[in-house]
This record gives structure tokens, sequence and C-alpha cells, in this order.
């Protein structure tokens, strides 16, 4: 199979470029600065900006026929909503939902030509359940899955396969391509330190590494299961469980009780 990966310079969209290729895979490996991709053993490395039509045209045309996409390719603006300047807010969506947007745009006419293909969107657990300080990251979370849902109606008729994985807290550099504003400073600090550790509450210990997430990616990417949704870590796994189940008003109730969230 041929795999085109965004984001591939660090993190899960580099674990999966790894995990696919040890599988046998034919992998296009892509991300804006393309020598960060100089250590990959891949079939292919390409720049790709998924913010410019240009580079987007130009990276579809020198990869070829692809059978899979992989949308990783994104960033956050956290920070308390009245505080994230709006102007990131819309480069985050430019890259993580517009992007991906853009990929699928160029490429699936040519599965739905062929009758075949998969379509991987990775979202976040934060793209089910919005928390403090995330919420516009969450924003473009929610957006992607919404438009994976719609995709997965669409294409399913012409043979394509629509997975969307939904990684929770996880050890990677995803913190180094994040922004925050007004956390640090009232009237929100003292939120922030109430919120700080959560994820460890959640998992009852140390976050997984990303690796964990390639492999998740490459399992969907070869159909393991038919599932549209991949909660991956045992945080996403219980959180999406129990917002299923649970109404607004008992969800919040658990939430703050397991997280010891007071504010």
């Amino acid at each position: 199979m041929r795999v085109l990966i965004t984001g591939c310079s660090s993190g899960f969209g580099r674990c999966a470029a790894i995990e696919l290729a040890q599988r046998g895979h034919a992998v296009v490996a892509t991300a804006r600065r393309v020598e960060t991709l100089a250590d990959l053993e891949v079939d292919q490395k390409l720049s790709l900006d998924v913010d410019s039509e240009e580079s987007v045209r130009a990276a579809v045309a020198q990869a070829g026929e692809i059978d899979a996409l992989v949308n990783n390719a994104g960033w956050g603006a956290n920070g308390p909503i009245e505080k994230v300047p709006l102007e990131d807010v819309r480069r985050m969506f430019e890259t993580n939902f517009f992007g991906a947007a853009r990929m699928i745009q160029a490429i699936a006419p040519g599965m739905r030509a062929r009758q075949r293909g998969v379509v991987v969107n990775v979202t976040s657990l934060a793209g089910r359940v919005a928390p403090p300080l995330s919420g516009f990251y969450s924003a473009t979370k929610f957006a992607l899955e919404a438009l994976s849902e719609a995709l997965h109606l669409e294409l399913g008729h012409f043979g394509i396969r629509v997975a969307i994985i939904e990684p929770g807290y996880v050890e990677s550099s995803f913190r180094d391509n994040s922004t925050s504003h007004g956390i640090d400073e009232s009237p929100y600090d003292e939120l922030h330190r109430s919120w700080s550790g959560s994820d460890e509450r959640l998992l009852g210990g140390k976050r997984p590494e990303p690796e964990f997430v390639g492999v998740a990616i490459a399992d969907a990417v070869e159909g393991k299961r038919t599932d549209l949704r991949w909660p991956v870590g045992k945080d996403a796994e219980l959180v999406t469980r129990a917002r299923a189940s649970m109404d607004d008003v008992a969800f919040e109730a658990a939430m703050r009780s397991m997280l010891k969230l007071e504010w």
C-alpha cells in the first residue's frame, strides 16, 4: 500500500511512518522542512505545507497514486478563550482543519476513481471532550471529527474507508509546537494549577510513548478493525465511554471528581 502521511518531522507522524515502513508499505513521508525527514527509511520524502494550496498540489503530483492518506499535521494554541489571539486560532484552524480538508480534496478523487482507499484523520480525545484552557484547539479537532463522519458516509459508497484516531495524553514533542496564552497569569493561573497533572490522574501513571499511536495509525491503515473511531490510550477509552453513557451533568460531576477539579 502506498501511504502519504502529513507532519512526519516528529511525534505521531514520524512514528506512523516508521511503523508502516517496517510493515512493508511504501511510505511517502512529508513535512514543511524536508530536511527533518533525512533519517527516515521510507519510499519518498516530500516538502509539504498543508496550509498552502500550491504546496499540496505539488506534493500530491510528486507522490503519484496514493492508497492511504494519513492527516496528522497539527499544532496547538492553548489558553482561556478570552486570552488566545484570534489570529492564532485562525492559523491553527488553517493547519488542523483546512489542511486536512485540502489533502482530502486533492487525493480523494483518485481513490474514488479506483473504488478503493483509506483516509485516516488524527484528531484527539480533545475532539470528543473539550477540556479547560484548550477550547480553541478542541474546536479544530471537533471540526475534523465532524468532517470525518460526513466523509465516512460519502466515501464509503465508493469503497473508501475512513478512520478517526483519537489519542489521549501521550508523551510527545507536541508541546514544542504549541503556544500558550494567559495560563500563568490572573485570573486563570489558579485554574491552570488545578488542571495541571490531570493527565497523570487519568492515566494513573506515566504517559504512553508516541509509538503507541503510530501502531494504531498503522492498524487503521491496514483495516485491523473497521471502526470509524479509534480511541488510543486508557484515558481516551475511559473518557469516551463515560461521555457516551452519561448526560452532561453526570459526566461533568464524574470528571470533576476523578480529576479533583475544584474550579
